[in-house]
């Protein structure tokens, strides 16, 4: 398999883009900030007074990145003009070296998601959406063809998150779904949505959550709406990364880490039986042979750490990948060499 790496212009222009867009956030802090501590972790929210009566507004889990761009946000208050001037640039410089872009539909939902504080509060973009950009994360060039979609978008977030951050999105999904032409799908043995269809693309959007055991539909408190559960997906999506999607001057969202997202894809790939889902499961097992193959040369240690801990979930989960990695004689053989 051939990789292209992109070029260093490319990789340092998407590095600052990421960063200034993290600054450009950290901005708009205008309260102070309070500490929340649950189940062994500290979460920041910045406290302020709207009308008569004072607001919590989430702001992230306490890490030092987030902690010392907050305390600069004043700093960073003012140079958001010469910011957005540069954010500009870089993206314009971004498409110049070949970065894939996003569509108008797709850069269009994901801004207006951003805005609403989708990302901030725990929802992150999966499935060829979210493979889609890691070409800034890792790197490397990726394949057009290989990347064409009919415009799905899968949403994910932990149930548990969503309740405890006792905090809601600006404006609701739901809302901004209907604005950009999107339709409701009623679930089959209940009414609740968790996934739109676009009238006149046919695109869709879905709400996913973890699922341990029976896969139901349940609640997303701070983000407004309801999701499928799955299994396997807490794997996916657990220590998820910040990303750009390239809309405009550049959009910031969330998305799983590499290396779990390559490992997850061996174990869907097993779960996708006959018919249509066979595509799936080949377009599955290519998106998750690229990804080794790239993090086996660059980041082994992350990738040997993803694949540990999936072999070491039980039975299931090693039966699914086993399956999956006959199919996959080169691919098995990188996993082996950095286990």
């Amino acid at each position: 398999m051939e990789i292209v790496a992109q070029s260093r212009a490319a990789v340092v222009a998407y590095q600052d883009l990421l960063r200034l867009h993290l600054d450009e956030r950290a901005s708009r802090l205008i309260g102070t900030i309070e500490e929340r501590k649950r189940n062994g972790r500290i979460y920041l929210y910045e406290k302020f007074r709207l009308g008569t009566e004072m607001v919590s507004r989430y702001l992230g889990e306490d890490k030092p990145e987030l902690r010392a761009r907050l305390e600069h946000a004043e700093a960073l208050k003012a140079e958001s003009e010469t910011r957005q001037k540069q954010m500009t640039r870089l993206a314009r410089v971004l498409r110049a070296e070949g970065f894939i872009t996003t569509d108008r539909e797709t850069g269009s939902l994901l801004l207006a998601f951003s805005r609403a504080g989708v990302f901030r509060l725990g929802g992150t973009l999966v499935g060829t959406s979210a493979y889609s950009l890691y070409q800034g994360e890792l790197g490397v060039r990726m394949d057009y063809e290989e990347l064409a979609q009919t415009g799905d978008m899968d949403f994910a977030s932990f149930e548990r998150l969503s309740v405890a951050l006792e905090d809601q999105v600006d404006e609701n999904p739901d809302e901004i779904l209907k604005s950009l032409k999107f339709d409701p799908v009623p679930g089959v043995n209940d009414r609740q949505v968790w996934r739109w269809r676009q009238s006149h693309s046919e695109a869709m959007v879905e709400f996913l959550t973890p699922a341990f055991g029976d896969e139901t539909v349940k609640p997303l408190p701070a983000l407004g709406v309801s999701a499928q559960g799955l299994n396997y997906l807490n794997f996916l999506i657990a220590d998820p990364i910040q990303a750009v999607a390239l809309y405009r001057s550049g959009v910031l969202i969330q998305v799983p880490r590499p290396e779990r997202f390559a490992i997850h894809k061996l174990i869907v790939a097993d779960r996708r039986k006959g018919g249509p889902d066979q595509l799936k499961a080949r377009k599955d097992r290519a998106q998750a042979e690229f990804l080794i193959a790239v993090l086996a040369e660059d980041r082994p240690n992350e990738l040997a750490e993803a694949y540990e801990d999936a072999l070491s979930r039980g039975p299931r989960w090693r039966e699914r990948i086993e399956a999956s990695l006959k199919r996959m004689p080169e691919t098995a053989e990188r996993l082996s060499a950095i286990d």
